[in-house]
């Protein structure tokens, strides 16, 4: 599959202006997002794209490993964004990805806070930013997109329950080059409209499948069970807990609890 994906058929008649004018497309590499820091720290144009065709050492949040074998879609873009345009990067890639996988398979996905895209129910993609901040300016931002195309879930037992991937989903084959060029594109569609984020953040909100929910979130060595309420624009979510107090999380993993 990988011999169908380079970085010519990638770029080719690609109408962005930044996102993806540049592509560095690696068979096989530890982690797209080591390789995108690195170039950044060399500056790197921002857009610059790091895309692997397998990733053997990819990781989520939280230190999490990332699945990324032959087949799926693991890629990096590197960024110069203005410090108060961070939190929207989240908002951006997630609805990006929500976007694209509708337009080009058909299927309805959305957004589990923080950074998760679910199908059904079911894992599809994740979403990991990495910053350089010194005072008040950004050095760089990184944002790593993970997406599942061609993986059979069912052949890894650890994730065959809670993880699915757009073939599985949709049936079709295929896919890979196609939902790489479209995120591209409306990634940038989405960047472009940086520093006014208003719209950004409405629509992030809109795709929240969070919201309404009841949740139990592990932030650092805290539990938080409630509601899950209301999402700020900052990306923080408000928890209502059962005995009335209100919590706001800025970092954390959430559970998906029935009532």
């Amino acid at each position: 599959m990988s011999k169908d994906l380079s970085a010519a058929a990638i770029t080719k008649g690609l109408k962005t202006r930044k996102i993806g004018r540049k592509v560095f497309y690696l068979p096989r590499v530890t982690s797209t997002m080591d390789i995108a820091r690195s170039e950044a720290i060399k500056g790197a144009a921002e857009g610059t794209v790091v895309i692997a065709g397998e990733q053997t050492g990819g990781r989520g949040r939280l230190k999490r490993s990332w699945l990324a074998p032959e087949g799926n879609i693991a890629l990096s873009i590197i960024l110069y964004p203005d410090i108060e345009s961070l939190p929207y990067l989240i908002m951006i890639a997630s609805l990006a990805v929500v976007k694209i996988i509708e337009s080009v398979t058909g299927l309805k996905a959305g957004i589990k806070w923080p950074n998760d895209i679910l199908i059904n129910g079911k894992k599809v993609c994740g979403v990991l930013i990495e910053n350089e901040v010194r005072g008040n300016k950004v050095t760089y931002s990184i944002v790593g997109i993970g997406i599942n195309v061609d993986l059979k879930v069912a052949d890894h037992a650890e994730i065959a329950t809670t993880a699915t991937s757009l073939k599985d989903e949709s049936g079709k084959d295929d896919l890979r080059i196609k939902i790489i060029r479209s995120l591209l594109t409306e990634f940038e569609r989405l960047y472009l409209k940086l520093p006014d984020g208003k719209a950004i953040y409405e629509a992030w909100r809109n795709n929240l499948i969070t919201l309404g929910k009841n949740v139990r979130v592990e932030s650092g060595n805290q539990t938080i069970e409630g509601v899950a309420e209301a999402a700020d624009e900052d990306g923080a979510l408000v928890i209502h807990g059962a005995d009335g107090t209100v919590t706001k999380v800025v970092a954390g993993d959430v559970t998906l609890r029935e009532k």
